[in-house]
């Protein structure tokens, strides 16, 4: 059997001495070393949405790994990709190591100085305890793994990161609309507050709570039943761990803090969202990486679309979000803005949502003051948007409508389906097919109208010409019937040639009369539609008084 081995080892020399001697061991295959725990979980998470037969057996872990410690990365890999065997490599043999890496998940440890026998027995150990792993699980990478990159590890909660460009850009109101709609749905949904020094969801959510996240800084094991002590059980079903009180608490909590405890309400929730607010730290930044989706709240104005193409290109410089693995979400917006999802979307490399929030502060004023956002009316454009947004992004399982509940079968809950997948979309296509008919039948009226002046027109032009020219042949004794009718239709267009043309003497004037018939639409269509024109010229073959 072929062991599959992916060593994780940043620095260079040590990466060399590590694959060299994997290469030597019996039916051992070492992938190309990745450089950072970034480019680990990508691999990983990419093999994994294939299939899980594409997983490595084996990962060997440096202890100098960036930016995620070794320790953390390990805990993470066990819990995202459970059927990889972990083992640690490190110079530290000391008795308080072992006992960390094991609670960690680690399946071993391998010292430096590098040794062939002591490699070959964790490796062999790792292996083994794998494939006992994958034949135990019997199920496909979708399964295990929740669908692939972006969805949550089998077993885990997913975690929606939600940031702000800049502040005042509704961070922390999208958040709590999407914890909202996910706990509407029927999942079980719990609030992180990583605003640490400005957070507002007790504000918003009318809460008054003595526990915050910073109390789990002094924990160093931070379990499910451990941070669930500091969880305030809100009245709407959502579960919230709020930012402290105090401000200058939010020191405490770590990059170490903040991995652990998503960790624990990823292991207990099906939804965790996690409000990052404006700012980067060790904190939002570990939850950011963990994330699953990474949406980016923005106001359509040249000041927060700077801002955050600087938010999207900390975060590469950071390795802990590509560009290309955001969302953006314009917050405020209008159909007659300049700035559109689409030029967002192309400034920061990021992915625009289709949705949009629009800008109705007279539907938040009431319950924003009131501290009361959960109350936000259904009908609200803002919660229908959010809540779309909360579909858009794999937070809800079945439709709902704002306000809870799944929808039924029935004609109400059809429409806020509708309105919660896909908000406003095609709503300019059936207004125009609906006014296309009333439009075509408003320029026909005009056109027939102007055919009608025309033709008008050219009978009373025929009808002059007509009446000169029986005048000049009468002058001369000439057939002046012959000439009235010739010199009427030579002023007439081709589909106008049909008209009756006549002239004759009244007193001392020819008269010269035209009949034409007013064509439909186009000339050459007749209608039984005319018109008449009449012309006088002074008949010159009589005498003069």
């Amino acid at each position: 059997m072929i062991t599959r081995i992916l060593p994780a080892v940043g620095d260079p020399d040590a990466a060399r001495a590590l694959t060299g001697l994997a290469a030597q061991l019996p039916d051992a295959e070492p992938a190309a070393p990745v450089p950072d725990s970034t480019a680990l979980l990508d691999t990983l998470a990419r093999l994994a949405a294939e299939s899980l037969d594409e997983l490595p057996e084996v990962v060997l872990v440096h202890e100098r790994i960036a930016p995620v410690p070794a320790l953390d990365l390990i805990r993470d890999l066990v819990l995202r990709f459970p059927a990889v065997g972990v083992v640690l490599v490190t110079a530290d043999t000391s008795p308080a190591l072992l006992t960390a890496a094991m609670d960690s998940g680690a399946r071993g440890i391998v010292t430096f100085p590098l040794g062939y026998d002591a490699l070959a027995e964790r490796v062999q150990a790792a292996s083994a305890w794998s494939a006992g792993m994958r034949r135990h699980l019997g199920s496909t990478a979708v399964e295990l793994y929740g669908g692939g990159p972006g969805g949550a590890a089998g077993g885990s909660g997913q975690v929606v990161a939600v940031t702000g460009a800049k502040g005042g850009v509704g961070t922390t109101l999208a958040a709590v609309q999407l914890a909202l709609a996910a706990q509407a749905s029927g999942r079980s949904t719990v609030l992180l507050d990583l605003d640490l020094q400005s957070g507002d969801v007790a504000s918003y959510l009318d809460v008054q709570f003595r526990r915050s996240v910073a109390d789990l800084a002094a924990i160093s094991d931070i379990s499910p039943r451990v941070v669930q002590d500091a969880v305030y059980a809100h009245e709407s079903g959502v579960g919230l761990l709020l930012a402290p009180a105090d401000g200058e608490r939010g020191e405490e909590i770590t990059d170490r803090v903040a991995r652990q405890t998503v960790n624990a309400l990823r292991g207990r929730y099906d939804v965790v969202v996690v409000d990052c607010g404006t700012y980067v730290t060790s904190a939002t930044a570990t939850a950011i990486e963990m994330a699953d989706q990474a949406v980016l709240l923005l106001t359509p104005d040249v000041v927060a679309v700077r801002a955050a193409k600087r938010m999207v290109r900390l975060w590469d410089r950071l390795q802990i979000r590509k560009a290309e693995e955001t969302v953006t979400v314009l917050n405020r917006g209008a159909r007659g803005s300049e700035i559109q999802p689409s030029l967002v979307a192309r400034i920061t490399g990021t992915r625009a949502a289709r949705t949009s929030v629009p800008d109705v502060p007279k539907e938040l004023q009431a319950v924003v003051d009131a501290g009361r956002l959960q109350d936000l009316d259904s009908k609200s454009v803002v919660k229908q948007a959010l809540w779309g947004l909360a579909g858009e992004i794999g937070l809800v399982e079945a439709p709902s409508v704002p306000g809870g509940g799944a929808t039924g079968h029935g004609r109400k809950g059809g429409r806020g389906t509708r309105r919660l997948g896909k908000s406003d979309r095609g709503a300019v296509t059936l207004e125009f097919a609906g006014m296309f008919p009333l439009v075509l039948t408003v320029i026909g009226l005009l056109w027939q109208c102007a055919l009608y002046g025309y033709t008008y027109s050219l009978a009373g032009n025929a009808a002059d010409e007509a009446a000169r020219a029986a005048t000049a042949a009468a002058a001369v004794q000439g057939d002046d019937a012959g000439a009235c009718a010739a010199a009427g239709k030579e002023h007439l267009p081709g589909a106008w040639q049909g008209a009756a043309i006549s002239c004759v003497t009244e007193g001392d004037v020819m008269k010269a009369t035209v009949k034409v018939d007013v064509p439909l639409f186009f000339p050459g269509i007749e209608t039984g539609w005319s018109v008449r024109a009449e012309a006088g010229a002074a008949d010159e073959t009589q005498d003069s008084p």
